[in-house]
């Protein structure tokens, strides 16, 4: 003990510093909700939504401008991610988006882009949703663009193909498009609307030829025995040769259960699922079908829209979703991790405020498949109703159980478990937000590079629901709980392990779907696991695996690191620069398992102390430099800028309890109330 304890008193000072830091950055009604930092695709589309329902750019055209050039990489190009290479959709993107904000061509920021696009094969190389938006401005014409039949809304739901065998993100994000496709709209831009417009023909390699198929040749395809996305293309090319079926009898019946689908999913607030493409595909395709701008529909819709914005001395920026549950229920774990709040009032607020988002009322696409399951789920968002998640939901009770474990047997808990339960698929996992979403082929479907399309059970969310249903099958307070809950609480925990375990990489990590990337995975599961290891030996054997696996990529300075990267080459898993997020999740998952005077604990301890940010005498926090979570692999990925604050606090509150100075010495008394 004498040797941990003057780290231990470093840790639990760090602690105190940074829990000032979070309740100054609360707000006034219990929760915290920081920036969620993506690519400047989301930026770029605002501009382009703007643009086209000539809402005006004037204000805001500043502002805008400053916040994508500071984001340009050296080379003239936007990436997915700081630091991470450039890409030619988004790219073009935000070269669009600036020249629609007027900045001259010749300007030194868009030559280098323009060379970037040009050296990457031009428009033509382009992915499917951007060339949706281009083509809305004439900038390439339609049938260079993959018909959406909108006849895939008329899909029973037992077809194995049907908007609800897409994932929530795919589903919400498709349907709008649908009708935007249909409706091949061409919008104006600076020198007017046309449907073969000169715009941007500099980033054309041939701009005399833009009828650039988006898909290889059939011949090709069938060469390389890709049958699933040959089919694809094959029914492309027929609805291609019928016009895209504009002419079908049905097509304005079909047309009114889009817009049907559309108005039944817009929250009372104007949002569309908290993510920014439902909503800004849904407010084009409702004007495409004859909605006024005035209506209230688009208007509350616009209004939503705009809180998706943030001006600052930045820039203008748009976010692509926005995170207040997901912050505030893991704000809340690390504050009672940090041991420093038992009873505190302001947690208390907290908990109600998270208790009132609760959802109640059975609605959602989870109930298509799921039909008698009660809801009790929590969304990532406040205002997302229709799309509960369970990797939230399982943070939000061990949230509530951390800061009143006796409180276990309050209904919210009991339903939200009932829920969980409900949600896990035939294989024993978990995916984020729906049921059975195993559909892979799709994701060879012409529109796949929209995201990941399906889904299905991830190690990281299984983790998580097993690190929560561990702290409820070993609470003192578990008698609290009905006997068959208990039951069932235990055999989904075996079969969640069962799906689990055969997933474990060669090298002892796990693939890690919503954070970069194995020690993400990898931290989740080996949490997860640690409730579970004496009852099973195989168990204790792939977490000793891992932790080994853990410690041999630690950092020289400490701490431990990831790269995007290696959702591309596995082979780097573990390799990059130390990061404050990843650190704390390599300890958490050590601290489950090892004593915390092992060696590669307090070094990870040490890096945390020793990397904070400092904001004044009584506050700090961490930052990470790098993009630590995953939207989509190789497609979105994102920051949340509280990431490092809450993770590195709640490894250093479970590193103070496990050396027990706590227990026995106290720093500084407790934070004061603010």
């Amino acid at each position: 003990m004498e040797s941990s304890e003057p780290l231990a008193i470093k840790a639990l000072e760090a602690l105190h510093s940074a829990a000032e830091y979070s309740f100054k950055i609360r707000k006034d009604d219990g929760s915290w909700s920081g920036e969620v930092h993506a690519n400047a695709t989301f930026t770029a589309e605002y501009v382009f939504m703007r643009q086209a329902l000539g809402l005006g750019l004037q204000t805001d055209q500043e502002a805008l401008c400053h916040w994508l050039l500071a984001h340009q990489n050296l080379d003239g190009s936007w990436g997915l991610a700081p630091r991470h290479p450039g890409d030619a959709s988004t790219t073009t993107e935000a070269y669009l988006a600036l020249k629609i904000l007027k900045l001259p061509a010749d300007a030194p920021a868009m030559c280098r882009a323009r060379e970037f696009v040009i050296s990457n094969g031009g428009i033509a190389k382009v992915g499917i949703y951007t060339r949706v938006w281009l083509a809305t401005f004439g900038l390439i014409p339609w049938d260079a663009v993959p018909q959406l039949p909108m006849e895939l809304i008329l899909m029973p739901s037992w077809s194995p193909v049907n908007i609800y065998t897409l994932a929530s993100w795919a589903r919400t994000t498709l349907i709008p498009l649908l009708l935007v496709r249909h409706h091949q709209p061409i919008y104006a831009v600076q020198n007017g609307a046309s449907a073969d417009n000169d715009f941007l023909d500099e980033l054309w390699c041939n701009p005399a030829n833009k009828h650039v198929p988006y898909l290889p040749s059939l011949w090709d395809m069938f060469k390389q025995k890709d049958i699933t996305t040959l089919g694809f293309s094959v029914l492309d090319k027929i609805l291609c040769l019928f016009g895209g079926l504009r002419q079908f009898p049905m097509r304005k019946y079909i047309r009114q259960q889009l817009v049907d689908w559309i108005l039944q999913h817009q929250e009372a607030s104007g949002d569309w699922a908290g993510y920014w493409p439902p909503m800004h595909g849904g407010v084009l395709a409702l004007l495409l079908e004859g909605f006024s701008i005035d209506d209230p529909v688009i208007s509350r819709g616009l209004e939503a829209m705009e809180r998706f914005t943030i001006n600052d001395e930045k820039g203008k920026r748009c976010q692509s979703t926005v995170s207040p549950v997901w912050d505030t229920a893991l704000m809340t774990v690390a504050l009672c991790d940090s041991g420093l709040f038992e009873g505190d009032k302001r947690l208390q607020q907290t908990v109600e405020w998270i208790k009132n988002l609760q959802h109640l009322e059975a609605k959602g696409d989870w109930l298509i498949y799921n039909p008698s399951l009660a809801p009790g789920g929590w969304s990532f968002e406040d205002f997302n109703t229709f799309y509960p998640d369970v990797d939230d939901t399982a943070v939000v009770v061990m949230a509530l159980l951390k800061e009143n474990l006796s409180s276990i047997d309050v209904p919210c808990i009991s339903r939200a478990v009932a829920w969980m339960l409900g949600m896990q698929n035939r294989d024993g996992g978990w995916g984020a937000f729906d049921h059975n979403n195993d559909q892979i082929f799709l994701e060879k479907s012409p529109f796949k590079d929209m995201g990941r399309l399906c889904d299905p059970s991830s190690a990281d969310v299984t983790g998580r629901l097993l690190e929560c249903f561990g702290m409820i099958l070993n609470s003192p307070h578990r008698e609290l709980l009905e006997s068959t809950l208990l039951e069932k609480l235990g055999t989904s925990s075996e079969r969640a392990i069962a799906y689990i375990l055969p997933r474990q990489e060669a090298t002892g990590a796990w693939w890690g779907r919503w954070g970069v990337n194995y020690i993400y995975g990898t931290s989740n599961v080996v949490c997860g696991l640690a409730s579970f290891c004496k009852q099973d030996e195989r168990v204790q054997t792939s977490v000793n695996r891992a932790t080994l696996w853990l410690k041999s990529v630690r950092n020289a300075d400490g701490g431990w690191g990831e790269g995007l990267d290696t959702y591309q080459s596995p082979e780097r898993a573990g390799c990059g620069e130390s990061t404050p997020s990843q650190t704390a999740w390599a300890l958490m998952a050590l601290l489950a398992h090892h004593p915390p005077t092992d060696e590669a604990i307090e070094s990870g301890v040490k890096y945390l102390i020793w990397s904070r940010s400092e904001h004044a005498a009584k506050e700090s926090t961490w930052t990470d430099q790098s993009y630590t979570a995953t939207g989509f692999p190789l497609c979105l990925y994102l920051q949340y800028t509280f990431y490092p604050h809450y993770f590195s606090m709640m490894a250093l509150g479970r590193y103070v309890r496990a050396t027990g100075f706590f227990g026995s010495q106290h720093c500084n008394g407790s934070v004061s109330e603010a």
